[in-house]
């Protein structure tokens, strides 16, 4: 059964915008009909866009937030970070009511942590789980984390401090980048949605095949996590990715060749 009370609400709520204002006073101030209103306002659009995007000032709904640079070190003291201000949109009207009619408290909730995450990191600043719980969505830290967990399964990855600088118990991220490249994925694409830059992924492969060499030579995993300096979970966690993961032919034949140039190396260490 439709809940007629709710769809109602949301027909309200989405009648509070600027669009609508700019619809209604171009309607009843040159007698046009909503056809025309709209045809006019997408001009608008088309033609003052540019303008828009590139203001000082900001749109209703956004606010300027103060931010950690992402080129601070997570060995520098927060009192040492450098910061810097950055434009979050918390409410995008004609959006985010679309994702509330659908997904829920929960699903627009997800949906705001990815856009201000993201738009924090393209602007150069990180977000950390603090700022999202307490700082702008007043909740707590564990909903917030049950809200990642999901969209990991998801292989939704959101550019906080704690994934972008591999702080914490963060690995699942690493995971999805060495899915990703047995999938076939290129750097490139993997640093898009991973928010990594390449040289970081190429490093996370490297380890990658390394446990994947000692492993197929019998060492245990407190000895290849000595040797690839990395923690014996992520050891367990790449062996098992590689057992476990559907491989492309070009990307095993890429794990062989790693796998056969180890073996001369050492081959050639014991002459």
């Amino acid at each position: 059964m439709v809940n007629n009370s709710s769809l109602k609400r949301f027909d309200r709520l989405s009648q509070k915008q600027l669009n609508i204002q700019f619809l209604n006073e171009i309607m009843h101030g040159m007698n046009c009909s909503h056809f025309e209103a709209k045809a006019i306002l997408d001009c608008v659009y088309n033609v003052f866009n540019p303008y828009f995007e590139t203001s000082g000032s900001l749109k209703p709904g956004q606010i300027q937030f103060q931010v950690l640079s992402i080129e601070t070190s997570p060995s520098v003291p927060l009192s040492e970070s450098r910061q810097l201000t950055v434009t979050l949109t918390l409410d995008d009207p004609e959006e985010d009511l679309r994702v509330r009619k659908n997904e829920g408290i929960i699903g627009l909730r997800m949906h705001r942590m990815q856009r201000v995450a993201n738009e924090a990191f393209q602007q150069g600043g990180i977000l950390t789980l603090e700022d999202l719980a307490y700082r702008l969505f007043n909740c707590g830290q564990r909903t917030l984390c049950r809200d990642l967990k999901e969209l990991r399964k998801r292989n939704i990855i959101i550019p906080l401090r704690s994934t972008v600088k591999d702080m914490g118990r963060t690995l699942t991220h690493r995971s999805s980048i060495i899915k990703w490249w047995l999938d076939g994925k290129e750097y490139s694409e993997i640093s898009r949605e991973s928010f990594h830059s390449i040289p970081s992924i190429r490093n996370y492969i490297d380890k990658f095949k390394r446990v994947v060499a000692l492993s197929e030579e019998q060492y245990d995993v407190n000895t290849i996590s000595f040797l690839v300096k990395i923690s014996p979970s992520l050891v367990e966690e790449y062996f098992k990715i590689y057992k476990n993961s559907r491989i492309l032919s070009h990307r095993r034949k890429e794990l062989t060749s790693f796998l056969k140039k180890n073996q001369l190396q050492q081959e050639n260490k014991k002459q």
